[in-house]
């Protein structure tokens, strides 16, 4: 068979592709770890190597393909389906359908937990509640309990979802996750296992399970061998992409389904592990080798096909001074005599202007504004620049907006088919019968316990006398939760009916109810991609698309507009031009997280990601002092900072190192001057042209 469609790679992503490949009897080859560089093709060389699987007799439908969206599982698989054309000619066109296991861990995870529900004793109906809904409902069991009116401040619904989650996804226990994390909470251990447990019971009431459940209940649904073995025998080929950012219940769930590891190829880059905030560890990609015996095999990919070699030279520099990683030094044929800027500017304020400067002399010579970036270690260092670039009116965009399941109008409607699908679900009942005129949170609260103690919940709710003041809107909300909920009229045409219930109250409700009705009606359009209620739900609350209206909080005013981001959000991406502010100890490092030497190592990690997004120019900014307001005795003040201890003297061999504004010499008693000749009238003439 021709193997054309792998000339294009180099030795390194040939070798990863054809690993494990030409053993007899069919056997499939053992555990392999890609060690993928930043921009060295890691998503080209995963593609090339399930496509290879699979023109060499590998049955897509017994390929299991994990990725961290699922936008990028889709795309996975149109490139393994262009791949596979090469080959196969028409006969590809089916692959792409029959990679039918391709999507997050949480959505392949919410599929396996419905396909097994009998076994594991959990309803198939169950829904699945967002990380709002599940701060919503740890409320709703805070106050149950009493801890919201308890004499010191107990901590809020956010902050115990938050302990929660880390402590289920790190396989920690809750005394550890407290020391480690959340020192602050240490007093309230005993109330939390109380909420907790509360709070795991009402949602085993209410059939639903929360964002962490699908990974939690996973795990525990393999930790039997039967089970175990009969999902791993699913699949002969379990892909993972993004593997160092991973946590110890997903590695937990891996070993489980291919515990002597044949069949497994784990990708990613151990340099670029920055996101332990959601229980993400390093340790899951720096241990994988030594997982099975004998250990798995490791490719390095380091041909980096984005920055030039000036920039890989300052970026290999910096990690190189990490404590534990895999060796790993990035190379490109890409070569320039522009080293990356390492500047001094006194402030925040000359920080700013020296950006914009840069940035518009880059888009004078040809460089779009949308092909530059600025990124931040946190997202309140930009204020001073977003001024500055409102003030000179440079269009941007920053990065983390609000989402299109955020949106109040959206969450209303995904109630209404989420309470249908699963009556016991409160948090959705609550939401949903507040809409209605006369309706409060106590009506609300004893029609649901009246539903609750009903084993026919809607039956129960038809039952119940309308409250006194939602005269025909009661009764016309309980027929058209009847008519979705028996299914009479066929997906995705429920939601069309919801809407239509649910239209009068959107113009009740806000004012600007016609452009939020513009997200419904995408919203409706979204759900006849899906085969099922139960497949759209699960699969928009793990994985939603961004906001289509004004509503996302991104003013896209302009054709073209600066990224802002910070430099979590920026992982994955690349620009030609990237500026990074604030390179000095105390942001970056961040001061809240040089408290171990873990949190530290992951601080030059993100130093890392951000250099290695640039692919032409790198300007790295160092204010020499930043003015806090009111944080000291003696009032508002400068505090002055150094260069970040990730650039150690050493390394300024890598950078073009210059200090911004450049001094003017003048003469001795010399005024510096500046002449400036504006054509006023031109000016007033060209406003009516």
């Amino acid at each position: 068979m021709s193997t054309a469609y792998l000339e294009k790679l180099n030795d390194q992503q040939r070798n990863a592709v054809e690993h494990g490949g030409g053993l007899p009897d069919g056997k499939i080859g053992g555990p392999l770890l890609i060690i993928a560089g930043a921009g060295s093709g890691k998503t080209n060389t995963l593609a090339h190597r399930v496509a290879h699987l699979i023109v060499n007799g590998a049955d897509p439908r017994r390929v299991l393909l994990m990725t961290f969206s699922r936008r990028a599982a889709a795309e996975m698989s149109r490139r393994v389906e262009r791949i596979c054309r090469q080959v196969l000619g028409e006969k590809a066109a089916i692959v792409a359908d029959a990679l039918a296991w391709a999507g997050t861990f949480h959505g392949i995870g919410a599929r396996l937990l419905r396909d097994h529900a009998p076994e594991i004793g959990i309803d198939p109906d169950f829904t699945i509640h967002d990380r709002e809904d599940s701060a919503d409902l740890m409320n709703l069991v805070r106050h149950e309990l009493g801890f919201s009116k308890t004499e010191s401040r107990f901590p809020t619904k956010g902050t115990c979802l938050a302990i929660y989650s880390r402590t289920v996804n790190s396989e920690q226990t809750l005394d550890a996750v407290l020391r480690g994390s959340f020192p602050w909470c240490m007093a309230w251990e005993k109330q939390l296992r109380e909420l907790f447990a509360s709070y795991v019971e009402a949602k085993q009431a209410q059939n639903v399970l929360d964002y962490d459940d699908l990974l939690l209940y996973w795990a525990q649904m393999v930790s039997e061998p039967v089970i175990a073995e009969e999902i791993g025998n699913r699949f002969d080929h379990v892909f993972v992409d993004e593997y160092q950012d991973t946590n110890r219940l997903q590695a937990t769930i891996l070993t489980a389904l291919k515990p002597n590891g044949h069949g497994l190829t784990v990708v990613g880059d151990d340099a670029q592990s920055i996101y332990s905030f959601r229980a993400a560890t390093v340790r899951n990609i720096l241990d994988f080798p030594q997982t099975f015996s004998p250990a798995a095999d490791i490719i390095t990919l380091d041909r980096n096909y984005r920055s030039t070699q000036p920039i890989l030279a300052a970026a290999n520099s910096v990690i190189e001074l990490a404590r534990e990683r895999f060796t790993k030094n990035l190379w490109t044929e890409r070569q320039s005599a522009e080293r990356p800027r390492l500047v001094t500017v006194r402030d925040e304020a000359d920080q700013a202007n020296y950006i914009v400067e840069q940035v518009l002399e880059n888009r004078e010579g040809g460089t779009l504004l949308k092909q530059q970036a600025v990124l931040f270690r946190t997202s309140h260092h930009s204020g001073a620049l977003e001024v500055e670039l409102t003030r000179r009116n440079i269009p941007f965009v920053k990065f983390g907006g609000l989402k299109f399941l955020d949106s109040a109008h959206v969450k209303d409607l995904l109630a209404v088919l989420r309470f249908a699908q699963n009556p016991r679900d409160r948090v959705a009942g609550f939401r949903l019968m507040q809409l209605l005129p006369g309706v409060g949170p106590q009506t609300a609260g004893r029609v649901l316990d009246a539903m609750a103690a009903d084993p026919e919940p809607l039956t129960a709710l038809a039952e119940i006398p309308a409250p006194p003041r939602s005269g025909d809107d009661w009764v016309t909300f309980v027929d058209m939760l009847q008519r979705v909920r028996s299914r009479k009229t066929a997906w995705p045409a429920e939601i069309g009916e919801a809407r239509n219930w649910y239209e009068p109250h959107l113009n009740r409700i806000h004012e600007d109810a016609e452009v939020r009705m513009a997200d419904l009606l995408q919203l409706e359009q979204i759900a006849g991609g899906y085969p099922s209620r139960e497949r759209f739900l699960t699969e928009l609350t793990l994985d939603p698309p961004d906001a289509t209206s004004d509503q996302s909080g991104v003013p896209l005013l302009d054709e073209d507009y600066l990224i802002l981001s910070t430099i979590h959000s920026a992982k994955g991406q690349e620009w030609k031009s990237v500026f990074i502010l604030n390179c000095v100890d105390g942001c970056i490092p961040s001061d809240l997280g040089v408290g171990s030497t873990a949190e530290i190592e992951e601080e030059r990690r993100l130093l890392y990601v951000a250099m290695t997004r640039a692919k032409d120019s790198l300007h790295l900014v160092t204010p020499q002092r930043f003015f806090t307001h009111g944080q000291n005795a003696q009032g508002d003040r400068h505090v002055y900072a150094s260069r970040s201890r990730f650039i150690p003297a050493t390394l300024l061999q890598f950078f073009e190192c210059s200090a911004w504004p450049v001094a003017k010499p003048s003469a001795p008693g010399e005024r510096e001057t500046r002449k400036v000749r504006v054509d006023v009238g031109a000016r007033m003439r060209g406003m009516w042209r």
